[in-house]
């Protein structure tokens, strides 16, 4: 069993707090990542699980065990770096072993561990190398082969892949995923990028200011934020926003354009939130579910164009289309908006609507 619970942690520095109370269980051999953007707290609260910094108060248990006061080489723990943290001095062999060795292990069983990790990440070819002799993303598979021969109860990956170049890090992405799958073991895996939390976690838990805005499965987030900042960090290009006044059923954009969204009930104002997904562009005057306004941006990625839109009093709203789409930008343009997938958040961007599922 590799249960971690946190229960009530907080850290301040210099009087400032950046972790302010969190609850949180992560289960035996679940995969959650801890995502927000830079200064939310998500690395803190990382180091604070790993002991490499020292808690304020609040516990962290590991199956049951209270580790909170406990030094980092009693945690039973594994952490894997940004920065990989290899010895420049040692072969790839010797940066995987040493920590075995400090712990007075068996050669015998120092060589099976090893042997059993670079086979895993495939480093075979790369044992006698220097990390001077590494690309970018060999040295980070060195940096999991070094925790993954340590045997630890739970991986604690902190923002592994960010120095790695676009095809490097969905590459190494894969690999994390099958180690994952292969090792069946607790990881906790912290990032800015939502593409990774998306792709990788059982769960993910978005942090916001030192707290946890929300934590569930990745499709679960995405389809129901618990409010408009969950709501606009998870999606890829994020969610529009359409700053409005409810009366009823009846909801008056800046532009004094009207629409409504079945089986909403508001007053006052409001925020529309609709995804680029469920944006169309169109022939039309603007009027009824329809907005008009100048095309300043096409993002041409192949299968698909996104769209940048620039509207009068309302902002920029960005439209997914066809991969040939062909307009330019400059022009008048039209878009329809599909409000039966359209979420609404109250006047202070807590949800109160979200599309029903199919």
């Amino acid at each position: 069993m590799s249960r971690l619970e946190i229960r009530q942690l907080r850290k301040s520095f210099e009087g400032v707090d950046v972790i302010k109370g969190i609850d949180l269980v992560v289960e035996d051999r679940e995969f959650c990542v801890f995502l927000g953007p830079s200064g939310c707290g998500k690395s803190t609260t990382l180091r604070l699980i790993a002991g490499l910094e020292e808690a304020d108060d609040g516990q962290i248990l590991l199956d049951k065990d209270d580790i909170t006061d406990k030094p980092v080489d009693k945690r039973d723990l594994a952490m894997v770096f940004q920065s990989y943290a290899l010895y420049p001095h040692m072969t790839v062999r010797e940066n995987m072993s040493f920590a075995l060795k400090l712990a007075k292990t068996d050669q015998r069983a120092i060589d099976e561990k090893v042997a059993r990790a670079t086979k895993i990440l495939a480093l075979e070819p790369y044992l006698d190398r220097k990390p001077s002799a590494l690309s970018g993303g060999q040295r980070q598979r060195v940096a999991i082969g070094r925790a993954i021969t340590r045997e630890p109860r739970v991986f604690l990956f902190d923002e592994p892949l960010s120095n790695l170049d676009a095809a490097l890090r969905a590459a190494t992405r894969l690999e994390i995923a099958r180690l994952h799958t292969e090792l069946n073991a607790t990881m906790i895996y912290v990032t800015h990028d939502q593409v990774e939390a998306m792709t990788l976690a059982d769960r993910i838990a978005i942090f916001s200011h030192g707290r946890i805005e929300q934590i569930g499965k990745p499709m679960a987030l995405y389809h129901k934020p618990v409010n408009k900042f969950v709501a606009g960090f998870l999606g890829m290009p994020q969610m529009n926003f359409l700053e409005a006044t409810a009366e009823g059923g009846t909801f008056r954009l800046a532009n004094g354009n009207t629409v409504s969204v079945a089986g909403v009930e508001a007053t006052g104002k409001v925020t529309i939130g609709i995804r680029p997904e469920h944006l169309r562009v169109c022939d039309g005057d603007g009027s009824g579910e329809t907005i008009n306004g100048k095309l300043s941006v096409v993002e041409r990625l192949g299968s698909e164009t996104y769209a940048y839109v620039d509207v009068p009093q309302v902002g920029s709203i960005t439209v997914r289309a066809e991969g040939d789409f062909e307009r330019r930008a400059g022009r008048d343009i039209c878009i329809r908006l599909d409000l039966t997938h359209a979420h609404v958040f109250d006047a202070n961007d807590v949800a109160i609507h979200h599309p029903p599922r199919v």
